[in-house]
């Protein structure tokens, strides 16, 4: 621990750094993921790597409209039991 300790408090670029991903991810996190193959996507997908947002830690564009969908199926399914 102290081995990690030492390498942060020796490198002054360090806080920058962990400023920058810190920004980044809060961004990520107050945003939605816009529509892809617009100029945003592109400067999107950018401030997503600096926040370390890979693989499965990235929010899909269309799960807003995916979880949408299947609440109006859902709506209407029970609209129909109704009857």
């Amino acid at each position: 621990m102290d081995m990690i300790l030492d390498f942060i408090s020796d490198k002054p670029w360090f806080g920058l750094v962990a400023a920058v991903i810190a920004a980044a991810a809060a961004f990520c996190a107050a945003t939605s993921t816009p529509e892809s193959g617009t100029w945003k996507a592109r400067i999107y997908g950018v401030v997503e790597f600096l926040a370390l947002n890979i693989g499965k830690a990235k929010e899909k564009a269309d799960f807003d409209k995916a979880v949408k969908e299947a609440a109006a199926d859902k709506a209407e399914e029970e609209a129909k039991d109704k009857k």
